[in-house]
């Protein structure tokens, strides 16, 4: 439950942040008639199926991206609640897959990820790091900020050179500087052998959607942050035994 009322919160992010709105205030509002969203019609899954999926006041259809961003999110939190269980690294990760939701769902539709998310992130994940040093499993404080600044260079500077060198084959950008911050949140959290790890793994995702539309559209440009957020999701949780699959770790 608190899942899906977090992923009420994150729809909120989604809509507003692109607009630069404030994500206080006003309260929920429905996008097309702008009337204020009653209490009883907020309530995560349940308004959206009570009133079938459209606004109480003008009856225009309401995003089914609402209902999806709920219910990842609160799948998302039960997962990382079966991994970790109630404490730190719990809230830590909560708030980092929340981001990754956000930035997501965003750059899915306007093809950019915010730096309130992207350098905000950042600024927190090396912010916790400094508060709590075993989410790098490191012995002090300042050993903490270090792993995290590295993770930080290695997630940004892998996506960054990689750029380069498409802008050198294709003779355009080929690479966001959103991307570039973006992976570069992921490794001020995860560290840097995550934060790489997430990087070889997210092109094997954003390959078949990019044929895919490629083929079914012609689409030159795919958004690559949902890739990257997902192959950070696979490296943080499944990392180890990839690794251990590959031989790289015994």
């Amino acid at each position: 439950m608190a899942g899906s009322i977090v992923g009420s919160f994150l729809n909120v992010c989604i809509h507003r942040l692109p607009k630069e709105e404030s994500i206080v205030s006003p309260r929920s509002y429905c996008p097309k008639c702008k009337q204020s969203i009653r209490w009883h019609d907020n309530i995560p899954f349940l308004s959206f199926l009570v009133l079938k999926g459209k606004c109480r006041f003008c009856h225009e259809p309401i995003s089914f991206r609402y209902f999806v961003v709920e219910g990842l999110t609160a799948l998302s939190f039960l997962v990382l609640y079966l991994r970790f269980g109630v404490n730190a690294l719990f809230c830590i990760y909560a708030a980092w897959f929340s981001a990754l939701i956000v930035a997501s769902f965003i750059d899915l539709k306007h093809q950019i990820i915010p730096d309130e998310i992207s350098l905000g992130g950042l600024a927190v994940g090396m912010g916790v790091s400094v508060l709590y040093p075993p989410l790098h499993s490191a012995a002090t404080r300042w050993y903490s900020l270090g792993y995290s600044a590295l993770g930080a260079l290695v997630g940004g500077g892998s996506i960054y050179l990689i750029g380069l060198f498409g802008n050198l084959v294709f003779r355009k950008e080929s690479m966001g500087g959103g991307d570039v911050k973006f992976l570069a949140m992921v490794g001020s959290v995860v560290g840097w052998q995550t934060a790489l790890l997430a990087f070889f793994i997210a092109p094997f995702f954003g390959s078949v959607v990019g044929i895919i539309l490629k083929i079914r559209k012609g689409a030159e440009i795919i958004p690559y942050g949902p890739f990257l957020s997902l192959g950070s999701i696979v490296a943080l949780l499944w990392g180890e035994n990839i690794l251990t699959y590959l031989g790289f770790v015994r």
